[in-house]
């Protein structure tokens, strides 16, 4: 009798689920928490975008009347208006002059040159970008950069 108890498999003490599926477990809190902190930093950055309390007000009169009575009752943060920025003026950089152009497409040149293409297709492109370049350089006017 010794010898069959030994033999049968369902003797053995069965492993928790928890303990088995430990990595599982493990993966699925990790990814919970991770999309948890997603959506609060989402749903934080929209608040921060959303301007001024102005805002917040127009989408509280659009509720119906129950769900008025909802907000009272509860506390609503006010975000604190800060003023808006002033676009700031743009100024115009000094147009390139004509000869340094020559030379920038010059060095391009060179170095579309020194590229080594690894098939056809990539060859094909960069022989039209040289010959584009070879007109510039060769054409009396140069467009502004």
């Amino acid at each position: 009798m010794e010898g069959s108890e030994s033999q049968n498999p369902k003797l053995y003490p069965k492993e928790s689920l928890v303990k088995r599926y430990r990595f599982l477990w493990r993966t699925l809190l990790i990814f919970n928490l991770g999309l948890g902190a997603y959506m609060f930093a989402k749903a934080r950055m929209k608040n921060l975008n959303m301007g001024d309390s102005k805002t917040v007000k127009k989408d509280v009169q659009d509720i119906p009347a129950s769900g008025k009575d909802l907000l009272e009752s509860a506390t609503i943060p006010s975000i604190p208006e800060t003023p808006s920025p002033t676009p700031a003026v743009l100024k115009l950089k000094e147009p390139i002059p004509e000869d340094q152009q020559r030379e920038l497409f010059n060095w391009i040149l060179e170095e579309k040159r020194k590229i080594k293409p690894k098939d056809s297709d990539e060859k094909q492109q960069i022989d039209e970008e040289k010959a584009i370049l070879k007109q510039f350089i060769r054409g009396k006017h140069i467009p502004s950069l």
